[in-house]
C-alpha cells in the first residue's frame, strides 16, 4: 500500500514536470510507461514498426494534452486511452477493411473449446496481429477495453451489424489459427 501511494505521488510529480516542458520529467514518464504502452500498441498494429509508430505518437500526444489530465482517475488509463485513439486515428487514415472468406465447416471443426489457453502470449499476440485490420480493430476494442458494439460501430464510423459480424469473423479466424498451432506442435511432439 505504502509503494502504491509512493508511486502515484511520484507520477503525480513526473505529471507536473511534463506540464512545465520539463525533459527530463518526460522522459522518465516515457520510461515509466512506455513498456505498457507498447503492449497495448502491439495488439492494433500488423507488426512491431507500426505500433513503435503508434507509440511514438501516442506519446507525442500525452505530451501536448498532459496539461489537460484532472488527476482524476488513472494516469495510466488516461494515457491508455490516447494510445488506442492513435491506434484507430492510424486505422482510419489507411482505411483498410479487407474482407475475409471463412469457410463455415472449418469453423464447425474447431468447436467451442477454450483453446486459447493453451498458447502463449507472444503466440496469441502475432495472430491477433495477423487479423484483417478492420477485424482486429473490433476484436481489440470489444475484448481488451471492453466496449459495445455501438460505441464501436461509432468510433469506426460502421454499422453496429458490421461491428458484431467482424467480431464474430475474428474470433473464427483465430480460434482456426490457434487450432492449427496446436495441431502443429502436437505433430513436432510426435516426431
Amino acid at each position: 500500500m505504502h509503494k502504491e501511494r509512493l508511486l502515484v505521488e511520484q507520477t503525480a510529480l513526473l505529471i507536473e514536470g511534463c506540464i512545465r516542458g520539463d525533459r527530463q520529467s518526460q522522459s522518465r514518464l516515457y520510461n515509466l510507461l512506455m513498456q505498457k504502452m507498447f503492449i497495448v500498441c502491439l495488439r492494433y498494429s500488423k507488426n512491431r514498426e507500426e505500433a513503435e509508430e503508434i507509440l511514438q505518437e501516442g506519446f507525442m500526444k500525452v505530451f501536448e494534452f498532459i496539461h489537460q489530465y484532472k488527476f482524476a482517475g488513472s494516469f495510466e488509463g488516461w494515457v491508455r486511452k490516447i494510445m488506442v485513439n492513435c491506434a484507430l486515428q492510424k486505422y482510419r487514415t489507411k482505411k483498410l477493411h479487407a474482407v475475409v472468406n471463412i469457410d463455415p465447416a472449418t469453423i464447425e471443426n474447431i468447436g467451442n473449446e477454450n483453446i486459447i489457453s493453451q498458447i502463449g502470449t507472444k503466440e496469441l499476440l502475432k495472430m491477433v496481429q495477423q487479423l484483417p485490420p478492420s477485424y482486429r480493430m473490433v476484436f481489440n476494442l470489444y475484448v481488451f477495453e471492453g466496449m459495445k458494439h455501438r460505441e464501436i460501430a461509432e468510433y469506426l464510423k460502421i454499422s453496429e451489424g458490421t461491428s458484431k459480424s467482424n467480431l464474430s469473423d475474428a474470433r473464427a479466424i483465430l480460434q482456426k489459427a490457434v487450432h492449427n498451432s496446436l495441431q502443429s506442435s502436437q505433430n513436432i511432439k510426435q516426431l
